[in-house]
């Protein structure tokens, strides 16, 4: 993956900026009473219960993995998120508020053998419409050139070269939005280099369907 010229950036920065403008940190659910979920499949578990934050119902979580205890997972603001994960703060600010950006939610995940990592993002923003930019607008931040096919999505798969800790790193994404609602999926695998590697488009593929049947059935009841 390559990332957008700085030209690019700020062409997208300044034409945000003249639309409109506004917008709105970590804890694990625990639970008492169930939140209404939407059917899932053999790979993926129900929603969190008694949320922290009004999204945390929504997220979709793989089957077996386990709790990261190095990544947050908890509701986020906009300035939580643009200094802590977002890798182009200053375009992420122009989205955000151009989105009317209201609340997000960060979920990370392991695979039992530790090798995978699953991160779910949720944002909310102020109506379907400003989602779909907002889900654009982030997408378009890395010139992605493998996609693959997910239902009501966009992905992309690839294996890239993380110079900083010298090892290979699989990655399969996908983004999608249901209502005022964009949801952000990335399964990462890392190995040393020369080692083999795959992205798990099939985990992610269904994890995106279930998303978008969680997104699809809690927004609309």
């Amino acid at each position: 993956m390559t990332r957008t010229t700085p030209g690019v950036a700020v062409g997208v920065i300044a034409l945000l900026l003249g639309v409109t403008g506004c917008g709105n940190e970590d804890g694990s659910s625990t639970g008492a009473g169930p939140s209404p979920v939407a059917d899932h499949s053999a790979l993926t578990g129900p929603a969190e219960r008694t949320p922290k934050s009004t999204l945390a119902a929504y997220a979709v979580l793989p089957r077996g993995f386990v709790a990261d205890a190095r990544k947050g997972t908890g509701p986020f603001t906009a300035t939580a998120f643009l200094n802590t994960w977002s890798a182009d703060p200053a375009l992420d600010r122009a989205l955000l508020l151009n989105a009317s950006f209201a609340e997000g939610y960060r979920a990370t995940r392991l695979s039992p053998d530790k090798k995978k990592r699953y991160t779910l993002q949720l944002f909310k923003a102020g109506s379907p419409a400003k989602a779909k930019t907002l889900q654009q607008g982030r997408w378009s931040q890395d010139r992605r050139q493998h996609p693959f096919a997910v239902p009501n999505a966009l992905a992309d798969a690839h294996v890239e070269y993380d110079g900083a800790a010298d090892q290979s790193v699989a990655i399969a994404e996908a983004s999608l939005t249901v209502g005022a609602i964009v949801a952000e999926l990335t399964i990462r695998e890392t190995a040393p280099l020369g080692t083999t590697l795959t992205p798990d488009t099939t985990l992610l593929t269904t994890l995106a369907k279930d998303q978008h049947t969680r997104l699809t059935t809690t927004t609309s009841s």
